[in-house]
Order: C-alpha cells, then structure tokens, then sequence
C-alpha cells in the first residue's frame, strides 16, 4: 500500500500526460481521414485503392499489439511508450515526403508498427501508478481520449490542408510529436520501474500463455473487433461519404466530422461511473444494450435523405457504441494481474486494429463494386451484430477471474 501512497502526487498529472500522448495519437493517425481527400486526387486513386491505404496503417498496427503488449510487461511501460512516439512521429513526418502510392503504403505500415506499442504501454502506466480499485476509472478517462483525437483530428486537418497542404500538415504535426517524446522523457518515471534487475527479471515475467487460454479475455476481443469495425469504418470513411454523397466541402467535413468524437468522448467519461456503478458484474448487458441501439441508428444514418437527421443519428450511433469501448477497457482491469494488463490489452485492442484493417478496405471494395455506399454501411451492420453476440457470451463467472493464478504464473 506504501508504494501507492508514494506515486499518489504524480499519478493525477500522469494520467493527464497519458491522455495528451493519445490525443496526439490518434490525431496523427486520424487525420489521413482527411488528408486522403486530397491524396487521391494528387494520386489519382480509385476507392478500393484508397481503402488499401486507410488499412495499411491498422494491419501494422494489429499485428504490434500483442508484441507491444508483451514488451510493455517484459521491459515496462516507460521504454515502450518513448519509443512509440519517436517511431510514429518520424514516419508522420515521412508521410509528407511520400513520392507515389508504394511509397505511401509502405511509409503507413511502419507508421502502424510504430504506433502499435503505444495502447498496451499506456493501459501499463495505468497499472504502474495507480491501485487496482481506481484503475477502471482511471482506464475509461484515458481511452476517452480515443474519441476526442477522432474529434481533434479533422479539426486540425481541414484548416491545415488549406493553409499549407497535406505534405506540410504531415511534416508539422510529427514535429510536434517528438517535442511531447521529450515531455514524456524527463516527467514518465513509473517509480516500480527503479528497482534491481534481479527484482525486474521476477516483476516482468509475463503469463502469456494463460492469457491465450482465457475464454473471457478472447470474448471481449470479439465484442470490440465487432464494435470496432462500426468504429474504422465510420472514421475512415466518413468524410469521403460526406463528400462524395452528401455534397460537404473541406471545412464543412471537419467541423462536422469532430462533432461524434466530443460526443463519444464525453459518452465514454460519463460511461465509466454509470457501468461501476449500475452493472457491476454485468458489464456485458451494458455493451450490448448500447451496441443495439448503436446499430438501430447507424441503420437510420445512411436510409435517410435529409442531411441533418444524417448527422444527427451519426452522432446517436457513436455516443452509444462507446459502452463496447468502455467494457473492453475496463473488464480487463478488474479480471487481470497488474503484471499481465499490458499483455491483456494487447489482445484486446488487437481486435480493434485487425478491424481497423479489414473495414476500411472491405468499404472500399464494396463501393467500388456497387458505385453506392449501402453496402459498406450493411457490412457495418453486420458487424455490430458481432460485437452484441460477443458480449452476450461472456458469462459471469468468467467476469470474476481469480487474479491468483496469474499472480502464481508470474512469479
């Protein structure tokens, strides 16, 4: 108990530094959302091109969450989120000196790889500074940022590619991602991380194997792999629908596009107290109750013909499918060892990037063969039917894992 009343002064200031780290994020990658608008036109791609460029970054950025999530308990969460900005702000910066479409696919593969150490070393950093009882909550308020960087990214995009061009907006934005690599170098000291190295050889075993064996952790994984389809695939497409579909230009695009990530960001602040506190050992109803009502709005966004009950019930399907987001980083906390949440959530988001690959480009297939976007948007359908048939199956006992045995495994 001493150790956290030790880390108690810093951990506030922490979890705020943690918060900036994933604004940055996600507006470093989000705003390719925006960009591409401009790219394909320079590139001249069709939309099933444009669908392999949005998944280039999410296939390297799945295939690192289960490695980052090993590294972020092998060597703790200090080197690996340091390393992670430096890497993806450098190819942040290397996507604006991008020559042709090779160059562009290959430049956001490794941007993704860079980037894929970044949720499993912050979801440790959690577990570093704060006791298992305020975690949760600690958790849900970091991953809110998740929606308010897909909130800040067409902001920032849309003014930028005006003022200086997407080229430009790429090469600043990752200069300012290697002046946060300095902040996060002299103020991110995790104090566990400090001891002997005989004492960090025995804290950084890491039980993958009975992580691999747990029903429940792969049952969270389907909810948010579903969810997270709804999730990349309204992100990456949607300012290309607004445009393509609803007649928006640049400006339009960003104000409108920013609006579902302040709501869905708030949603999930105001998320985490109501599942603590209402459905406890029943987190699965609270996902799957918002995941259907996300869906029934998502239907009504692309049946209907009028714009603003459009952006009205995008915004509906996105406030509600943040319960899916919220209980699959928070179950884990309360399932798992401080000594394998950094494992544990790299498989957990691992369902969410492996989405993040498949939907843009299945979006983009499906237009490109129809020349409409219902299609893309029943995919999308489909898919949160997924996330709700996940979340049903995890049974209550499993959401009570005994935490002793991957304490045992760890030691």
């Amino acid at each position: 108990m001493s150790a956290f009343t030790a880390k108690a002064p810093n951990k506030h200031f922490i979890l705020g530094l943690l918060f900036v780290g994933w604004l940055l994020d996600y507006l470093d990658r989000m705003v390719m959302s925006v960009a591409i608008v401009s790219i394909k036109e320079d590139f001249n791609l069709d939309p099933a091109t444009v669908g392999v460029v949005l998944s280039s970054f999410f296939l390297a950025y799945a295939i690192m969450q289960i490695p980052g999530g090993w590294l972020s308990d092998k060597f703790g969460s200090r080197k690996i989120v340091l390393l992670s900005i430096i890497v993806w702000s450098a190819f942040t910066v290397m996507t604006g000196l991008a020559w042709g479409l090779v160059s562009l696919i290959v430049i956001r593969f490794l941007f993704g790889i860079g980037q894929g150490g970044y949720p499993s070393a912050s979801q440790k950093g959690i577990s570093d500074f704060f006791p298992r009882n305020e975690r949760s909550k600690a958790s849900a308020t970091m991953m809110s940022s998740n929606y308010f960087g897909i909130a800040l990214a067409p902001l920032v995009a849309a003014p930028m590619l005006i003022w200086f061009g997407w080229r430009m907006m790429f090469v600043i934005i990752g200069a300012v991602g290697i002046l946060m690599a300095l902040v996060f170098w002299f103020k991110f000291r995790p104090p566990n991380q400090s001891g002997t190295s005989d004492e960090m050889k025995m804290t950084n075993k890491v039980p993958l194997k009975e992580l691999l064996r747990n029903a429940a952790l792969w049952k969270i994984v389907i909810m948010w792999f579903g969810a997270g389809i709804v999730n990349w695939g309204l992100a990456t497409w949607m300012p290309t629908y607004l445009s393509d579909v609803r007649g928006m230009d640049i400006l339009a695009i960003g104000f409108a596009a920013s609006l579902p990530g302040i709501l869905g960001g708030l949603a999930v602040v105001v998320s985490g107290p109501i599942l603590e506190k209402f459905f406890v050992n029943r987190e699965k109803y609270f996902a799957a109750i918002g995941m259907i009502i996300s869906t029934i709005f998502l239907y009504l966004m692309f049946t209907t013909t009028s714009l603003i009950p459009a952006m009205i019930y995008w915004n509906l399907c996105i406030i509600f499918k943040t319960t899916a987001f919220t209980v699959a980083f928070s179950l884990p906390h309360k399932m798992l060892s401080k000594k394998a949440i950094g494992s544990a959530m790299g498989m957990v988001n691992m369902g969410a990037q492996a989405a993040g690959f498949i939907a843009p480009l299945v979006m983009g297939l499906l237009i490109s063969a129809t020349g409409t976007y219902s299609a893309a948007f029943w995919f999308l359908i489909a898919s949160a039917l997924v996330s709700i048939l996940g979340a049903l199956s995890i049974k209550h006992e499993e959401q009570s894992v005994d935490n002793q045995e991957y304490e045992a495994s760890a030691q």
